[in-house]
């Protein structure tokens, strides 16, 4: 069954929908955000330190550690990752996962060498893509480097988890860009794909389920109701 998996992105100690602070829909602490989630049968949290992307280096390793406490979601995390103190560092304070994207860019042998240090289960390659082509710096800045060529490279080099992202569809709630997903997964069959962007509905999360995606992170939809807890707590709590 597809993972469905909710996504804070955290600015100024707040749950917000994007990275600009007129954008805040929770007045309740992160914490109290994940519990919810952790009631309604969710296991795993996609947590993204927007602060940390600002400063360039990671800023909410508190909020990661107080979540992990508290709660037995497994958080995978990301946002202002760019040393391999900062992925200890992320671990340390209770990430499962880390998820990474300027980095892999910008130094791919070191991304690289995440894979084997740490293992394929821990690292997941944040792939965000506009035209084809991959985004970097919290997407503010385009290359010219191609998603395929950027994904083969980590993938024969044992890749396990990716996230791709559609930016042009991020928070729309135009649908997900199925065509790119599935084409990925023709490439690369061995890989679990999280898919990112544009999801409206249920009917959605199962159409990708259908080509063979291993998650789904949603953010707008769940936030404005077009998802509900309840019907995440249905699907994931449904027989096999």
């Amino acid at each position: 069954m597809i993972e469905i998996i909710p996504s804070l992105y955290i600015l100024e100690g707040k749950c917000v929908k994007g990275e600009n602070d007129n954008e805040t829909i929770f007045d309740e602490s992160p914490l109290t955000v994940a519990e919810r989630f952790e009631e309604h049968g969710m296991k795993k949290l996609h947590l993204v330190d927007i602060d940390g992307v600002n400063a360039g280096a990671v800023v909410n390793y508190h909020l990661l550690e107080v979540i992990s406490e508290h709660t037995n979601i497994e958080t995978d995390f990301g946002g202002g990752i760019y040393s391999d103190g900062d992925i200890s560092k992320c671990f340390e304070f209770g990430a499962k996962r880390v998820h990474i994207s300027s980095m892999a860019v910008k130094d791919k042998k070191f991304f690289a060498s995440c894979i084997i240090t740490y293992g394929r289960s821990k690292m997941i390659l944040s792939a965000d893509v506009i035209n084809g082509k991959i985004a970097i710096d919290g997407r503010h800045h385009d290359t010219n480097l191609d998603m395929m060529e950027h994904i083969d490279y980590f993938y024969n080099r044992g890749l396990l988890y990716l996230k791709c992202a559609d930016i042009t569809r991020d928070g729309t709630l135009v649908g997900p860009y199925f065509e790119m997903y599935s084409a990925i997964l023709k490439q690369f069959p061995d890989i679990r794909l999280y898919a990112s962007g544009g999801v409206r509905n249920m009917d959605d999360i199962k159409q990708l389920e259908d080509i063979g995606v291993y998650g789904v992170i949603i953010r707008k939809a769940l936030y404005e109701g077009k998802i509900t807890l309840k019907d995440i707590e249905s699907f994931i709590t449904q027989p096999a």
